[in-house]
């Protein structure tokens, strides 16, 4: 993993209510979560059962509309 270098800001009552990161460790937030979307909606293609498809009737398909 990554260090990440979070701040919290604060209520009047000390309690946390969000919380701010440098720019490049949000985006290597993102990058983390992206990956994992994939992976899950790989998942999820992978568990539905399909019978398989020849590239050549896909090909005619798309060709043909």
């Amino acid at each position: 993993m990554f260090a990440i270098h979070e701040q919290y800001l604060i209520n009047e009552k000390g309690q946390k209510k969000a919380v701010v990161l440098p720019v490049s460790e949000w985006k290597k937030v993102l990058e983390i979560l992206e990956e994992y979307e994939d992976i899950r909606a790989y998942d999820q293609a992978k568990a539905k059962k399909s019978d398989p498809v020849s590239f050549k009737k896909i090909a005619a398909k798309l060709k043909h509309g």
